[in-house]
């Protein structure tokens, strides 16, 4: 047997001595220790700069032995660090490389299953940006597949690492504020407008458009839709609710024991068919949870904002955030932050012993998995609970209803809405 083969027996070995851990919908805060064989991982990489470069920083001390962009300016500058890696434009293309064992992706929205899920078919463990996926449906196909490959993975909603959420976890979870029915969570962002192009422009030469499209209908290449802009259509993103949601929803998810809505509603400007709306606000409505009462999660982004931040001196006028809404009192965060209120009521408060310890980082976690089975916390089975539900929000707006959600049967009971959950792929392109 080839050195490589047994490695990579090894990595499965040790990924099922740790699959009860993995495929725990919480899985625990830390890892106690990393485990890992010294013998550095196998990384590819789909996705080279922008934030595909913050995730191939965070895998630097592995082996990168592959990359993969349809820009070669990108690609040839990663190349540049990593001499020894294989250059591909085609994901598809790079996985046939037989010494891959883990992959990294961070491409646009729309082709974030499809390369997930072709990644974790091929052996292939597996990390993505958020969010998972580009529409409902693939969440739940991403979930069930890297379940049934036993696979270590991780989204990419690195602030899930940082202590300060770990201490609004401790603090809402021993009941500092009382039971909570109400939280809320905004960003002043927005990803919107436009119409579709009359005209096309020439591709530029290094860019392999119609690799880009990937499963999307085809248009016209124009300047508008990349590198940056994607987001705002709806072929290609889901507006600020889908760039930003599983950031400040997850530590709602987190705190409150939150997996999926059984009923959403959104409001914002009329639907336009092509791009995303300037500001929309959606509640999520959650059921009880055990002990734990029903909870609505309602998200502002586009300038909106909690109806408390109206109350005068009710609430410092904080940026971006997340507020709980407690029986006993409310807590405000944001990424490096908390603060109890109202504020005189906690002025002696003492909060409880740190129970969370810190993270090993990020991508760190999901290292330690492929190498020893150890879970991470935000595993495809949990984050693509908080994608669908993020999701869910943009087809209830797209729909004009609240809409129930049974999960189970992927339905929202109204075909309508329904046509929302999943798209179409263009030829030769599929999960």
């Amino acid at each position: 047997m080839t050195r490589k083969t047994t490695r990579r027996a090894f990595l499965r070995t040790t990924s099922l001595t740790g699959l009860g851990l993995l495929l725990a919908r919480r899985a625990p805060a830390v890892l106690e220790s990393d485990g890992s064989p010294n013998e550095k991982l196998n990384v590819a990489v789909v996705g080279v700069a922008g934030r595909g470069g913050g995730n191939l920083s965070g895998v630097a001390g592995e082996n990168i032995v592959a990359l993969c962009d349809i820009d070669e300016k990108n690609l040839y500058n990663a190349s540049q660090q990593f001499t020894g890696a294989k250059i591909y434009n085609d994901f598809r293309a790079m996985l046939d490389q037989g010494d891959i064992e883990a992959v990294v992706i961070s491409t646009p929205d729309h082709t974030h299953a499809v390369a997930t899920v072709a990644a974790l078919k091929a052996g292939k463990h597996v990390y993505c940006e958020k969010p998972l996926t580009h529409s409902v449906y693939e969440a739940h196909v991403v979930a069930k597949t890297a379940t049934a490959q036993r696979a270590a993975t991780q989204m990419g909603t690195q602030i899930h690492a940082g202590d300060n959420y770990r201490r609004v976890v401790e603090l809402i979870q021993s009941g500092a504020i009382g039971p909570v029915r109400e939280a809320h969570a905004w960003v002043g962002k927005t990803w919107s407008g436009g119409e579709r192009p009359e005209k096309g422009e020439e591709v530029p030469s290094h860019i392999k458009y119609d690799l880009w499209l990937g499963p999307a209908p085809v248009r016209e290449y124009h300047s508008t839709y990349l590198p940056a802009n994607w987001r705002r259509w709806w072929d290609f993103g889901g507006g600020t609710l889908a760039d930003m949601g599983c950031h400040y929803l997850d530590v709602v998810h987190w705190a409150l024991d939150l997996e999926n809505p059984i009923a959403v509603e959104a409001n914002g400007p009329p639907v336009h068919p092509e791009t995303t709306p300037a500001w929309l606000e959606a509640t999520f409505h959650h059921p009880a949870r055990g002990s734990l009462p029903p909870v609505s999660v309602t998200w502002h982004d586009g300038g909106k904002r909690p109806k408390q931040f109206a109350e005068e001196g009710a609430m410092p006028q904080w940026g971006d955030g997340v507020l709980f809404v407690g029986d006993e009192g409310m807590l405000l965060a944001n990424y490096g932050d908390y603060r109890l209120l109202p504020e005189d009521r906690f002025r002696d408060y003492q909060p409880p012993r740190e129970s969370i310890p810190p993270s090993i980082g990020h991508h760190n976690e999901w290292i330690a998995a492929c190498k020893t089975g150890a879970p991470t916390t935000c595993n495809f089975r949990y984050s693509g609970a908080l994608t669908e539900t993020v999701l869910l929000g943009n087809v209830a707006y797209r729909s004009g209803k609240k809409i129930a959600w049974d999960r189970h049967h992927l339905t929202t009971n109204d075909p309508e809405a329904d046509r929302f959950l999943r798209r179409d792929y263009r030829e030769g392109w599929s999960l």
